[in-house]
């Protein structure tokens, strides 16, 4: 798996101190096997039937090392003020919004249809991701249904106000417009007749501006693919409810990977 030795120390020093606390006497695996447990389910998708025959305990032994652990990581997960604080020490920072997609929703009632991602065609999770001018992972949102949008989504979470407050700079994609002045977009096309609906095309000074803005931009991308890298966010299997503390012990993990 390519984790590196620092996100295992991590977790197994938080499983370690958890034992310690519980006054926990025995366990059929160490703190290292369950912490390499865990990242195998996190990083490669391994279903519990798998991870039972690899490490020789039961699928119930499995869920109960991957529901601690996940909670462990959850609970150190950053949060926004945290963030900012990181934000405050970088030139700029990048904001943009991935769905990862979900297979788990009930579809009575027409509760699924909050998820669904006109733009994707799926149904997701609308996650907002701060990463560095490198591409690196700052902060991962909490999940809220697919059918939000970036722009509603980021101001639901405290972004763009914390942005604006602190004067951090930051750049973004076109689904930001109107995100305050400390957020640089790209130039759009403005309507040159209403009637007819016709678009004036970019001079190009704006053409040039707008490759400027996608050089600085790109690096967030990087961030991005890392959390997709981890299978089991590919497509969430568990409950939309519950995918709050994987995203966050996936952050956890990332952030430690760095």
């Amino acid at each position: 798996m390519t984790v590196s030795s620092r996100a295992l120390h991590v977790l197994s020093d938080a499983l370690r101190a958890h034992r310690n606390q519980r006054a926990t006497r025995w366990r059929k695996l160490t703190c290292g096997r369950q912490a390499l447990l865990v990242v195998a389910h996190l990083r490669k998708g391994e279903t519990y039937a798998d991870l039972a025959c690899g490490f020789r305990v039961g699928t119930s032994t499995v869920y109960r090392y991957l529901r601690e652990a996940i909670e462990l990581l959850a609970a150190m997960a950053p949060t926004l003020d945290q963030a900012i604080e990181v934000a405050l020490g970088k030139a700029f920072v990048i904001l943009d919004g991935t769905l990862l997609r979900i297979d788990r929703v009930g579809m009575a009632g027409g509760y699924d249809r909050g998820f669904y991602s006109g733009k994707h065609k799926c149904h997701g999770l609308n996650v907002q991701v701060i990463a560095d001018p490198a591409g690196r992972l700052v902060w991962i949102s909490p999940p809220l249904p697919g059918a939000r949008h970036d722009m509603g989504a980021a101001r639901g979470h405290g972004i763009i106000d914390a942005l604006t407050e602190h004067r951090i700079v930051a750049v973004a994609d076109t689904a930001y417009q109107g995100a305050g002045p400390t957020v640089a977009v790209p130039q759009r096309r403005r309507r040159l007749d209403p009637d007819t609906g016709s678009y004036r095309p970019l001079s190009s000074n704006q053409k040039a501006v707008n490759a400027a803005h996608a050089r600085r931009r790109g690096p967030g991308e990087r961030a991005n693919a890392e959390l997709k890298n981890w299978k089991i966010l590919r497509k969430i299997r568990s409950s939309p409810n519950r995918a709050d503390k994987l995203i966050a012990a996936v952050q956890t993990l990332i952030i430690a990977n760095t």
